[in-house]
């Protein structure tokens, strides 16, 4: 049973009982909805614009295999038509039908909340020459704009949703349950094509009377939400906001550390805010159309997070029940929710405040390694700078870069060994006209592992000298005992990433060959800026350039055929 005791969500076998063609005045179809209660569908506002003055709801799975023809209209003010600010990023298109006749209950389904990045899903639409509809298959890319919009990725060329599937559902395809609808389809002037949705929680913002008909936890736990009681949300710490914002927009990297004291009003309050900013059901009008007027950089993207908990006073495994119950990993509750997570290929964003109040924090340590190693991001947020902060940043930050420096060192060694006895073979044989000589290349490989081993060197010289390593340096301005970067917050912003602690090996990697050495491509940097390791392009080549703004995924392009009706 679907989760509002009707028919299976996403049954591929069968036409679902809750999808509805719509057809307008003049007998075409308009688009499809979804039958959320016995009277009332689920649609786009353009549908309702396309249909003019009369709309009729059809139901091509009722359980009789008959299809009803039921009139509709607009339900009262649930109109909510697309709109698109200053930098064309569209808002809105939801409607609710009111039905003249109800339809069976068991014919209804639910929306339900459920974090999407790389979910496989499914729609129900009527495009040309298939009136009784039919499925298309997607991939949930990301989210797009300021409205808290999702793209989706067709898994075929002829599966990106076309005329006739505004107002379809989409199903996940692993839980069967309908998560949002779809808004239109879209094939650029470089050939990409593009599906959009709305998922649950955006429609709840814009239909709030729909909230009894949408189910599954909200993504901000409530102990998170600002109070009356709270600090003032006009307190802002401006650099903390902007990092936040950065991270929640996926700034490219994966974990993010910060430490935010009992006490410091400023701080929680801009935490607090960009939570609340970057949850999809949330966020107001007024939030999104607040980005020119608040700080630069301070406002982040809608569902920049899929889950932000608190950790305070809570387990591990209750945490771990919370994630996998917004990943949809409900499907075997027999067994523990750290399999669950560690066998899904399942990533989400995750926002954990308080993680050294939990009750058991190295048991909770552990889950967010799963979920690091897993491919998740994660935000964590720590009340002192002591042992467990430390111990987080270690596990989370420091090792993993050490072990992709580790496999850096083995690749270089190959490519400086076997590989470039072959290629210069390859190159003495024939050097086609035009091309440039490789030799440059090698050049630079040896050099960056000659730089990588001199480094080793020296870190095992002072280990054995009992000296620390290069990156748990001990800044000579703190007492002995202290990481340099590790707890910094409290002289900065709370705040800790890789590159507080990032050794000489990795300023001689991004070295300009033409600096002295010391002198790195970083070393003017604000200490606080993250850093996140990036290859580099071959020396003598030049970066491919990226897609033009509005062009790439995750936003609309705006110079093309324009999205159907």
């Amino acid at each position: 049973m679907a989760a509002g005791g009707g028919d299976p969500a996403a049954s591929p076998m069968k036409t679902p009982s809750w999808a509805v063609r719509i057809r307008g005045a003049d007998g075409e179809i308009a688009g499809a909805g979804i039958l959320l209660s016995p009277d009332q569908v689920l649609t786009c506002a353009h549908v309702v614009d396309r249909a003019a003055a009369r709309l009729t709801a059809e139901f091509v799975g009722a359980t009789d295999h008959s299809v009803p023809a039921v009139p509709a209209r607009v339900d009262g003010t649930a109109y909510v038509p697309e709109t698109r600010d200053a930098d064309g990023d569209p808002s809105g298109d939801v409607a609710l039908l009111r039905l003249e006749r109800p339809r069976p209950v068991e014919e209804t389904v639910r929306l339900h909340r459920l974090s999407a990045p790389g979910r496989e899903v499914r729609m129900y639409g009527f495009p040309y020459a298939h009136n009784g509809g039919i499925w298309f298959r997607s991939t949930v890319v990301g989210g797009c704009g300021r409205d808290g919009q999702v793209q989706l990725s067709p898994v075929s060329p002829g599966e990106l949703a076309s005329p006739g599937c505004s107002g379809a559902g989409v199903a996940d395809s692993r839980t069967g349950e309908v998560i949002g609808m779809v808004l239109s389809g879209q094939l650029d002037q470089h050939g990409n094509r593009f599906s959009f949705m709305s998922p649950a929680e955006t429609i709840a913002r814009h239909l709030p009377g729909l909230k009894p008909h949408i189910v599954g936890p909200t993504a901000v736990d409530e102990r998170l939400l600002p109070t009356d009681d709270g600090p003032s949300p006009d307190l802002l710490d401006e650099p903390f906001a902007q990092r936040l914002a950065a991270w929640l927009r996926d700034d490219g990297s994966q974990v993010k550390i910060s430490v935010v004291r009992p006490g410091d009003a400023a701080r929680a309050a801009t935490l607090r805010r960009a939570i609340t900013l970057a949850d999809r059901e949330l966020r107001t009008a007024v939030s999104i159309d607040r980005a020119s007027l608040d700080p630069p950089g301070t406002v982040p993207s809608a569902g920049g997070h899929d889950l932000a908990v608190d950790a305070s006073g809570v387990t591990a495994a209750e945490i771990a029940e919370r994630i996998a119950e917004r990943m949809g990993l409900w499907q075997h509750p027999e067994d523990p929710p750290l399999d669950r997570i560690r066998a899904s290929r399942s990533t989400l964003n995750l926002v954990v405040v308080g993680v050294d109040e939990a009750i058991d924090p190295l048991p909770l340590l552990d889950l967010l390694e799963v979920l690091r190693a897993g491919g998740s991001r994660l935000l964590l947020v720590y009340r002192t700078a002591g042992d467990c902060h430390r111990l987080a940043c270690d596990r989370l930050l420091t090792r993993p870069a050490r072990e992709r420096r580790a496999r850096l060192v083995e690749r270089l060694r190959d490519l400086t060994g076997p590989l470039a006895e072959d290629l210069h073979e390859r190159l003495a044989s024939v050097v086609p006209h035009g091309l440039r000589p490789l030799d440059s290349d090698l050049v630079a490989a040896h050099a960056a592992l000659a730089d990588l081993l001199r480094a080793d060197d020296a870190d095992g010289e002072r280990d054995r000298a009992g000296g620390p390593a290069r990156d748990r340096d001990l800044d000579p301005d703190q007492p002995p005992g202290r990481v340099r970067g590790a707890d910094r917050d409290s002289d900065r912003d709370g705040h800790w990433d890789p590159g507080r602690v990032r050794d000489d090996r990795d300023r001689d990697l991004d070295r300009d060959p033409h600096q002295p050495p010391g002198r790195g491509r970083y070393a003017d940097r604000d200490p606080d800026m993250d850093w996140e390791p990036r290859p580099r392009p071959p020396s003598g080549t030049r970066p491919r350039p990226g897609p033009r703004p509005g062009a790439g995924p995750g936003r609309r392009p705006r110079s093309a055929s324009g999205p159907w009706p």
